[in-house]
């Protein structure tokens, strides 16, 4: 997920992104995440490869490394996710190709890095969210570590690849000077956790789950989801007299909300726990936001996509698809008031780009003939 992700940030930039890919199309074409099929392109293909062009090339022959090799002369950004090592044995590594384009970006992600002991194990998001740390940092410490519910590395790596590539060119606009940009999904989701891993190496704190489900090991109580009548809550961080007060809980009324709430955290949960299962979700909802008490509903995906937040914000993005019909997916999280995101085209077809491309770097119509019936490449 991180590279093509990353690529399609680009291209809702307004990016012209060449999906450089196998004649029988990149390996996510032919699995479906959830398994949702579509059409002809599945929903995970097509929710990572708008506004992109498919040319569907043969790398392992020389004609179709050559192709590649021609594009690179002037393209900006080269971004590859292969597992290290690849790359060079395919003839598409840094250093072969900066000498071809010395103002070249070459973003290259990889899971635990380019060299080291782990760089040939496999970079799968579950994988890296379990070795991270981060699900040590949430839930009952009787209970077993639970991930997130997203691809949450993989996007988080897909971001900082897609800030690396943005940066570079920046550099390279003020000196002409291209470089090689290098991202692993380790280091993303390490980081990220900065003010949790800081927590642990400079103040020295432990990081140590409670009885209770506690949303965080570094956050004083109550912080977490509260199963209510109908449904469930989350609260975060309340002020304990308040909240006592608004739930009839009088052990709250004489704590300290800065140091009581780490000492009784557990004790503080189930109070909270016990109380809120006896009225509706929006009853609490709105008796806690009328008392500045911070919380909030508890989503699924129906719901979050009916929301009036959600829908004055257009967060979701329709279009029509030619195989796939009427689109409908998230669409671009950052506003521009001067070039804004838009879908100029959905995830292409295997190759469907591929005459288009070819016809863009001077071969005529003979010669490309040529390379599909050579089985070079692949044409739509």
């Amino acid at each position: 997920m991180a590279g093509p992700f990353a690529a399609q940030h680009l291209g809702d930039l307004g990016a012209d992104v060449i999906k450089v890919e196998p004649t029988t199309g990149e390996w996510q074409r032919h699995v479906a995440a959830g398994g949702a099929r579509g059409a002809q392109i599945n929903v995970s293909f097509l929710s990572l490869n708008r506004n992109k062009r498919s040319l569907a090339v043969d790398l392992k022959t020389d004609a179709g490394k050559a192709l590649l090799l021609e594009m690179v002369k002037t393209a900006d950004v080269f971004l590859q996710n292969y597992r290290p090592g690849v790359a060079h044995r395919l003839g598409v590594d840094y250093e072969t190709l900066s000498k071809i384009n010395p103002r070249l970006i070459y973003v290259s992600m990889s899971g635990y890095g380019e060299d080291g002991p782990y760089r040939n194990y496999p970079g799968q998001d579950l994988l890296l969210q379990a070795m991270s740390g981060a699900m040590m940092s949430s839930g009952a410490a009787d209970q077993p570590p639970q991930p997130a519910g997203q691809y949450l590395v993989d996007a988080i790596t897909a971001y900082t690849a897609f800030e690396g590539a943005l940066a570079a060119l920046f550099h390279r606009e003020r000196t002409g000077e291209g470089q090689l940009v290098q991202v692993n999904m380790l280091d993303a989701i390490a980081t990220i956790q900065m003010q949790e891993l800081s927590v642990f190496t400079i103040g020295g704190k432990p990081q140590t789950r409670s009885a209770e489900p506690h949303a965080h090991s570094y956050i004083r109580a109550p912080y977490g989801v509260f199963q209510t009548r109908d449904g469930y809550i989350s609260i975060a961080m309340a002020s304990l007299k308040t909240l006592g007060g608004l739930i009839d809980e009088p052990f709250f009324a004489d704590l300290d909300d800065e140091t009581d709430s780490w000492t009784y955290r557990d004790e503080i949960y189930a109070c909270v726990r016990q109380r809120l299962v006896h009225r509706d979700s929006a009853d609490w909802l709105a008796l806690f936001r009328d008392n500045d008490i911070w919380c909030g509903p508890v989503y699924g995906y129906a719901e979050l996509v009916e929301d009036p937040q959600i829908r004055h914000n257009e967060t979701f993005v329709e279009y029509d698809h030619p195989t796939e019909g009427r689109v409908k997916a998230p669409g671009f999280p950052i506003r521009f008031s001067k070039t804004p995101s838009t879908i100029e085209r959905g995830a292409p077809l295997v190759g469907e780009h591929t005459r288009e491309i070819l016809a863009e770097t001077g071969r005529g119509p003979d010669e490309i003939d040529a390379l599909i019936r050579s089985g070079v490449v692949r044409a739509a």
